[in-house]
């Protein structure tokens, strides 16, 4: 039976007291959570976090990270200098890093691989836009964005990962898709990397992560093939979080 996993995505949000008080209420209210919790931080506050968290069941990772090792990359952040932080997962491919940042699937896919090499468990985001829904080609979006990870690392490497399905078009806009229309691709997901390893499909983890707040988590996460969610602005708020959490 595999078990939820709620992670919240911070974005580029918080302040050194903002966060305490956040985990602080976060911590406070974590009885009865049956579901895995972690946050995702900006890098200026992973010590703090492994901090406040550590011997917690909260566990944290970052949001990004260089497919590099080492070397003359200003601005970048390693894998390794990641686990002196003591994470345990982190975002790849996340829309915003996509569409801004012009991350392609080669370099999700090699990001990918080297948090993999180092331990980390990655989060592997993929979706599709407004357009490419209303084209109908939300499924050859997400499986070219799967198959680019697959291609270099293999479906085995999806043991030790996580999938996070998010339609760019819920995200920050308040829409959100139906249930129905989010597990209609949790079950595609599913069943693609089925057809690969069934093993490794039915202990996949497959977040949803398109403006899942508390007044619909129930609905969601009680789809057969959502396990979960990644969570953007309502991990800001402890108690919305925590009925988030609940929720799985």
């Amino acid at each position: 039976m595999r078990r939820k996993l709620v992670a919240g995505n911070w974005k580029m949000h918080g302040t050194l007291a903002e966060n305490d008080a956040l985990l602080s209420a976060v911590l406070a209210g974590m009885a009865g959570v049956r579901a895995q919790v972690a946050v995702c931080v900006p890098f200026p506050y992973l010590a703090q976090v492994q901090a406040k968290l550590a011997g917690s069941p909260i566990a944290w990772g970052a949001q990004n990270m260089s497919q590099h090792g080492k070397g003359a990359y200003t601005g970048e952040v390693s894998a390794a200098m990641l686990n002196d932080f003591g994470c345990t997962y982190v975002l790849v491919g996340h829309s915003e890093r996509r569409a801004i940042y012009g991350e392609t699937d080669q370099v999700v896919a090699e990001k990918y691989a080297a948090a993999q090499a180092a331990g980390l468990t990655p989060i592997l985001c993929v979706g599709e836009s407004l357009n490419e829904r209303e084209e109908c080609i939300t499924e050859q979006v997400v499986g070219r964005q799967l198959d680019a990870v697959l291609g270099l690392c293999g479906v085995a490497s999806l043991a030790k990962a996580v999938i996070a399905y998010e339609p760019v078009w819920a995200i920050g806009t308040g829409v959100t898709a139906t249930p129905d229309q989010a597990q209609a691709v949790h079950a595609f997901i599913r069943g693609k990397i089925r057809a690969l390893d069934a093993a490794v499909a039915d202990d996949l983890v497959i977040q949803y992560g398109g403006s899942m707040k508390a007044g619909n988590a129930v609905e969601l996460l009680t789809q057969p093939d959502i396990d979960g969610g990644l969570i953007g602005g309502a991990a800001l708020i402890a108690a919305d979080f925590l009925a988030i959490c609940k929720a799985g």
